[in-house]
């Protein structure tokens, strides 16, 4: 009998571009394709390794002069939520959570459109259209959901969230909400709700992305209690975040084949790469 072995995933290198968080920053990506039998094993090591999926694409921050980029993640045991989320919690108690199939709507499009004309609308994702739009929720090969959120006396809907589901967590891959309901802090209560989510599935994280040091757009996760954040090789519990702006020293880094020959994967493959994008 004939037994194939498994390809060895290569890793790319993108070209550097501006970076969205820290104005005069140049910001590079290593990435690796995300597809056939073994994609959901590699999405699941891969994501406690700092990476990010973005479609059928998991990438991770690659600068040649700063580090300040530091996945993170919520410790759903040690989270407890201040006085401050109770309360996002009690104003959104009318609110029904759905989860669904990786499947994109009209109703969705329609406030992802107002979202981003509200918030970012000179942001990268400003001039997506509805097909491209459909392709960033339903072009998955791993197990995604689609965790809506709706009025529960009008049915109208008012979030949304792009979910991940992994062995040890889930990852929120990207979410947006109603931007004319401020009050409700709706950004931080689909956070509050996903470690919910995580507690009721009894998985121990979730995974939020990016934090930068001296972000003001990414200031809010340093809100939330039993936080960690990818550095140096290892999850370690948030410090003061005043204690990571060192990260943003090129020195912080190491080359990119050394990046590349650390990264661990399941079956303990052998790597390729890395290589210009």
């Amino acid at each position: 009998m004939r037994h194939t072995l498994p390809i060895a995933p290569q890793f790319y290198v993108t070209a550097p571009q501006p970076c969205p968080y820290l104005e005069g920053r140049m910001e590079r990506k290593l990435f690796t394709a995300l597809q056939g039998e073994s994609a959901q094993r590699l999405n699941d090591s891969l994501s406690k390794q700092g990476f990010r999926r973005s479609q059928n694409v998991l990438y991770r921050p690659s600068c040649a002069d700063c580090a300040a980029c530091l996945s993170a993640r919520i410790n759903v045991a040690e989270f407890t939520p201040s006085k401050s989320q109770k309360r996002t919690l009690n104003r959104n108690r009318h609110l029904e959570r759905r989860a669904t199939s990786a499947w994109a709507t009209e109703e969705q499009y329609e406030l992802f459109r107002r979202y981003l004309e509200a918030r970012h609308a000179q942001g990268g994702m400003a001039d997506m259209d509805a097909f491209e739009f459909a392709a960033m929720i339903e072009e998955t090969p791993i197990r995604t959901r689609v965790v809506e959120y709706a009025d529960s006396e009008t049915g109208e809907l008012v979030a949304v969230c792009l979910t991940d589901v992994l062995d040890d967590g889930v990852s929120m891959v990207y979410s947006f909400y109603e931007p004319d309901l401020p009050r409700q802090s709706l950004g931080t209560y689909i956070i509050l709700d996903h470690i919910d989510i995580a507690r009721e599935a009894g998985l121990p994280n979730v995974y939020l992305g990016y934090w930068v040091p001296g972000s003001a757009k990414m200031g809010y996760k340093a809100a939330f209690s039993g936080l960690e954040v990818y550095s140096s090789g290892e999850w370690q519990k948030m410090r003061d975040p005043a204690d990571y702006h060192s990260k943003r020293h090129p020195l912080s880094n190491d080359p990119i084949a050394e990046q590349v020959a650390n990264i661990s994967l399941p079956d303990s493959r052998p790597l390729r790469g890395p290589q210009r994008g």
